[in-house]
């Protein structure tokens, strides 16, 4: 009985949970860097939600509109929280400007351009 078949598959399978596992715990560890950092700052409810929910497979860009309603804030305190939160080097602006400005988080440990 050849069992090669079988073989290549089950090997197939067990590279591709390998790479699974990779992949999740590249997440886990970005998280728990961009957290650990984060911990360092004095950040409000509003701050932490919104960090949480970046880390949470945020889809689009984050715009201060964006943040205001994840927050649950006016548009002033999301600008302020924004702000705060790029002095800390947790988040950064993205090229462009005016209605397009947008953020993003910064990987711990990497320059805030």
């Amino acid at each position: 009985m050849d069992i090669t078949p079988w073989l290549y598959w089950f090997v197939d399978c067990l590279g591709r949970a390998i790479d699974g596992a990779e992949t999740v715990l590249d997440a886990t560890l970005h998280r728990a860097r961009v957290w650990q950092h984060a911990e360092k700052f004095p950040l409000n409810e509003r701050q932490r939600r919104v960090i949480g929910r970046l880390l949470d497979n945020f889809q689009g860009r984050l715009t201060s509109g964006k943040y205001a309603k994840l927050a649950k804030c006016s548009s002033d305190t999301a600008l302020r929280d924004i702000r705060s939160l790029m002095e800390y080097g947790i988040l950064q602006q993205m090229p462009g400007g005016g209605r397009s400005t947008n953020y993003a988080l910064v990987e711990p440990g990497h320059e805030v351009e």
